[in-house]
């Protein structure tokens, strides 16, 4: 028998012991005790990883030593309380904990097991949460990059099956001849979509906002009536509920009624802001959303689960089914049994893989589950309004201080504003803001990110960290202010 046949190297046991020695590590980093200085640290940490790659291992314990010792402490701190960067954020508790009881015991969502049926569970509770119809095909993928292609991928099929073709099966032809139609705000995965799908980023027509930063829709139906004079076919139309620029979320009505009357598909990106539909003063904005065929949100995102989950809800299953079909195959079929079911590798369980674009998935279902059975839909509710409320403060305190201009008031849980000095053009203020948010970062406790509106540079706080209070809300601004009152009083 050849020597070491028998004997594996990497430790299959010790999971207790594993993460009791890294769990204070983890605790410490959750803390956010002191400012984030992992860029200033980054000598240090990279000459601790950046090694040869071990011929001979090193063991377990050494693994758990480095993970403790340098890469959990020097992690990305987008949980902590003053972050507002992003619209992703660490996981809360029962998330963490429930992504790795998936980890170790539903290390795939098939077969009969309760990570498959905790699959279909919660994309059940998330469409009941948003109101989704529950006939709808739901489907978790990786993220919104994802979930957005799956959604596009249905209206390729829909838009094609009309014209007696089956792109999935056939391939797309005749490119040139189609369009998908959103606002200049859409998010940029929508392009890529439309690129991997074989239809080409050009055949994306981005349309500039109106003055709420809104799909215009007077722009969007002169467009679509010069196509269509021009025999140029609408295959969909993607409508933003919660723009990650500044919050704004396209009139779904008036856009689901030039859907109807082009024959386009209407697909909803509420990737970031589907969850403000929960927030009673701007669910009015979300009326139209049950004409959509298909729609797309992010539970890593304002639902604090893992990164690394997205959720598509498609109206029609038997039509996403042959867009994204996976064909049978003997050794996936063929394994499941008829009859009496005695071991969970009898049969596949809930299927979703004819429904999305991985074979192999992890059970991103049991986070979410996890989530919801934890704060309930009460929980979330009250999260969103309450960063809906901080956004809401922001443009307050802006508004109030005559050396702060808000650039977009907050529908969601984005409000865009900007240091102000006299004498300076835009092309000055812009380097200050800039500036500004240069030290906010270097400071390492309060972080928003930066973005351009109108070609002006803004601090762009958005708020979906369950962490996050008013206090670090207030802090900002004033913060904000201080730091632009410093660098001018010192030009």
């Amino acid at each position: 028998m050849q020597k070491g046949m028998n004997h594996e190297k990497a430790d299959c046991g010790r999971l207790g012991d594993a993460l009791q020695a890294i769990i204070p590590a983890l605790e410490e980093f959750s803390r956010y005790a002191e400012p984030d200085q992992t860029a200033t640290h980054q000598k240090e940490w990279k000459s601790a990883v950046e090694k040869p790659l071990p011929q001979k291992g090193e063991g377990l314990d050494t693994v758990l030593s480095e993970l403790s010792e340098t890469v959990i402490p020097n992690g990305l701190r987008i949980g902590m309380p003053g972050f507002s960067g992003w619209v992703t954020t660490s996981p809360t508790t029962s998330a963490v904990v429930a992504n790795l009881a998936g980890s170790v015991a539903g290390s795939q969502r098939w077969m009969v097991q309760p990570f498959n049926t905790i699959e279909r569970i919660a994309l059940e509770w998330l469409a009941e949460l948003l109101g989704i119809p529950s006939e709808w095909q739901g489907t978790f993928s990786s993220g919104g990059s994802v979930a957005n292609i799956i959604g596009l991928a249905a209206a390729r099929q829909h838009a094609f099956e009309k014209i007696g073709l089956d792109p999935a099966r056939e391939g797309v032809q005749n490119v040139e001849n189609w369009r998908i139609y959103s606002s200049s705000e859409v998010h940029h995965v929508s392009i890529r979509a439309a690129a991997v799908l074989g239809l080409g980023r050009n055949s994306v027509v981005q349309i500039p906002p109106d003055d709420a930063f809104r799909l215009d829709i007077k722009a969007l139906k002169s467009i679509l009536v010069r196509h269509k004079k021009k025999g140029i076919r609408p295959l969909a139309i993607i409508a933003t509920t919660g723009t990650v620029n500044t919050g704004a979320i396209d009139p779904l009505l008036p856009i689901a009624d030039l859907a109807d009357e082009f024959g386009a598909w209407l697909h909803v990106d509420g990737a970031y802001g589907g969850f403000g539909i929960l927030d009673e003063r701007i669910a009015y904005l979300f009326e139209g959303l049950d004409r959509a065929r298909s729609f797309a949100v992010d539970p890593h995102k304002w639902l604090a689960a893992p990164v690394g989950i997205g959720a598509t809800f498609v109206r029609d299953k038997a039509l996403l089914g042959r867009a994204l079909t996976l064909e049978p195959a003997e050794y996936l079929e063929g394994t499941s049994l008829a009859g009496e079911v005695t071991s969970a590798f009898d049969q596949l369980g809930e299927v979703f893989h004819d429904y999305n674009l991985e074979q192999s998935a992890p059970s991103r279902g049991v986070s979410v589950w996890a989530i919801l059975k934890e704060i309930g839909a009460e929980g979330v509710r009250d999260r969103v309004v309450r960063h809906n409320d901080f956004a809401r403060r922001v443009q307050h305190m802006a508004e109030e201080d005559e050396r702060l201009e808000v650039l977009s008031p907050a529908t969601l849980s984005i409000c865009c504003f900007r240091y102000l000095a006299e004498g300076k053009d835009d092309g000055a203020l812009n380097e200050l803001n800039l500036e500004i948010a240069r030290r906010l970062r270097a400071e390492g406790r309060l972080v928003p990110s930066t973005t351009e509106i109108n070609g002006k540079i803004t601090i762009r706080p958005c708020y979906i960290n369950p962490r996050g209070t008013r206090a670090e809300v207030d802090a900002l601004v004033r913060r904000v202010r201080e730091l632009g009152d410093k660098i001018v009083s010192n030009q």
